[in-house]
């Protein structure tokens, strides 16, 4: 049995070893005179809507305790409900936005209004439906060590990244790192949830390679939810099972966001507009802000008279001149990169360097003795690219075989397939100067039972080709899965690429090696030669039992 002095002292103990573990106070920077009050915010916020702890009052709150402008909650959801407009809380701008998980991780979803149908399935198609939205996709938690949320699509035409994800950071420290916060977090929190940060290698490389073909916004993403627990992310929260940390506040007193060129007016409308638009330009920069705070920075480029900001264009071929200027403290250094590679580096808190070479130029800022291995940067700007802008005149289509299908006339070798309470039928209709096929479907039966319904054709002279080309239109906005199939006698196999069709009849081509499984295949696309069948199905990703409506077909080809 312990001596009872043994455990009086346990307690005291314990103070003093958290006391020598204690991450340092933030630094106090000083403001530049003239300067004006950085905008600054939280991105990827869940609330009780989800699985966060929290109402929006109370997140609201607690941004307005750690000094935010603004915050963009991002609940989880499939699109179909509409978003709460844009409101001052305590002097807070809140924006509701959406996070979504699709076939492969999660994105977030900006400035995107309700949904015509529910948004899920393959990555690719519901950055697509984000976009046809007027929304901006940004990829969450791309490279987290939860293989279930990384982003498993990058070619899909996303808008931006997370480079950073409050969620993703404390997953990959280890025990020991983990039992130390746990012990300094009561002192000194948000510096406590910063030294949990490591420079996130794999998502800088990825963001750095992709900034190569085109513009990509990137983000330090709070992904806060005030909430440690047990169940899977999206549930919605249940109180008795989380522990409530790391709290909102202190989330938000780690890191967050600066939009560049943006002064709040407090009408909430006008102000969220100008924020979401910053945020689609890339004009923002993050910053570690338990490590030094507040961070005062400016990034801009100039070439021949152009002048040009975190997130622009600049015309390539000239002499540019490269600009940072900040508070960071003497013993800071700034790095300028170019595709991801050092360019040019100082210490202190001014940068300039001119070069006439083209490039994807971004600056970090570097803090000394900053946590993490390797160690995380104090700032991250978005970078300005240096390039010509893509000529569109030269981007000639190569000609095309193609064999036809369908095209007026009979529907020979057309048929429907259905689950027993679904119905589907077609007939060859009348249009302007041919026929055309009307397919009419009704989804019936629970989802337990998979209903479906679709419309087939007999493959024939596939072979030898690459796509599929068709025009089609529907009664209402929806998707429709296309697919090939195979049968070899023991088994078929299947590939789909899901397309969106509304009542406006379209040109639609889907290319054979953008298909992706359904199911379990032997290969990633499909075996154009072996092909017996191609289905248009409607998709119930995207199409609840009870739905119906009625799809138009026509000028069906094959290309090669």
């Amino acid at each position: 049995m312990r001596p009872r002095y043994l455990i009086a002292l346990t307690p005291i103990a314990l103070v003093i070893a958290s006391l020598s573990l204690l991450p340092p106070v933030p630094q106090s920077l000083a403001v530049p005179a003239g300067s004006m009050r950085p905008v600054r915010g939280a991105i990827h916020i869940h609330t009780r809507r989800s699985d966060g702890t929290g109402t929006m009052d109370q997140v609201a709150d607690a941004a307005a305790r750690a000094g935010l402008s603004f915050i963009i909650v991002t609940d989880h959801g499939d699109g179909t409900r509409e978003p709460e407009r844009s409101v001052y809380r305590n002097s807070v701008l809140c924006i509701d936005a959406l996070e979504i998980s699709t076939n492969g991780g999660h994105v977030v979803a900006l400035g995107m209004p309700r949904s015509p149908y529910p948004l899920g399935g393959e990555p690719r198609d519901v950055v697509d439906d984000i976009a046809r939205l007027g929304g901006m996709s940004i990829a969450a938690h791309p490279t987290s060590s939860k293989q279930e949320l990384r982003w498993g699509d990058w070619s899909a035409p996303i808008d931006g990244l997370e480079w950073l994800n409050g969620d993703s950071e404390w997953r990959d420290e280890r025990y020991a790192s983990l039992a130390r916060a746990l012990l300094t977090y009561p002192l000194r929190r948000a510096a406590t949830l910063a030294r949990l940060l490591d420079r996130p290698v794999e998502s800088l490389k990825k963001w750095d390679a992709l900034t190569a073909t085109k513009p990509l916004v990137a983000v330090a993403a709070s992904d806060a939810h005030a909430r440690i627990g047990v169940r899977d992310e999206g549930d919605p929260f249940q109180p008795r099972i989380a522990f409530h940390v790391p709290a909102y506040e202190q989330v938000f007193r780690s890191f967050s966001i600066t939009v560049s060129g943006v002064a709040l007016t407090q009408n909430a409308a006008v102000d969220a507009k100008a924020v979401l638009d910053a945020i689609r330009h890339g004009h923002l920069f993050s910053s570690i802000d338990a490590l030094a705070a507040p961070a005062i920075v400016s990034y801009a480029a100039e070439s021949g008279g152009v002048a040009a900001q975190a997130g622009d264009t600049i015309p390539a071929g000239r002499l540019t001149t490269f600009r940072v200027d900040s508070n960071a403290p003497a013993s800071a250094s700034i790095t300028l990169l170019r595709d991801g590679r050092e360019v040019a580096k100082t210490s202190g808190s001014r940068l300039q360097h001119a070069s006439v070479d083209a490039g994807v130029y971004r600056a970090e800022i570097q803090l000394q003795d900053a946590p993490g291995n390797p160690p995380i940067p104090w700032v991250v700007t978005n970078p300005i690219y240096v390039r010509d802008k893509p000529d569109e005149q030269s981007r000639a289509s190569a000609s095309r075989v193609f064999t036809a299908r369908y095209q007026d006339g009979p529907a020979d070798g057309w048929r429907v397939e259905k689950s027993a309470n679904s119905e589907g039928v077609f007939n060859v209709v009348p249009t302007i100067g041919g026929t055309q096929l009307a397919f009419r479907f009704a989804l019936g039966g629970t989802e337990g039972e998979s209903p479906f319904t679709g419309l087939v054709m007999a493959a024939g002279s596939i072979a030898g080709s690459d796509r599929i080309a068709f025009t089609a239109a529907a009664s209402r906005p929806m998707r429709v899965s296309v697919q090939l199939r195979t049968t070899d006698g023991s088994r078929d196999e299947r590939w789909r690429r899901s397309i969106y069709l509304d009542e406006t009849a379209r040109p639609v081509t889907v290319r054979f090696d953008e298909m992706v499984p359904v199911g379990v295949a032997g290969h990633a696309h499909p075996i154009v030669d072996s092909v017996s069948d191609v289905l248009f199905v409607v998709d119930t990703t995207n199409a609840r039992p009870g739905s119906n409506g009625q799809i138009w077909i026509d000028d069906v080809k094959y290309g090669r």
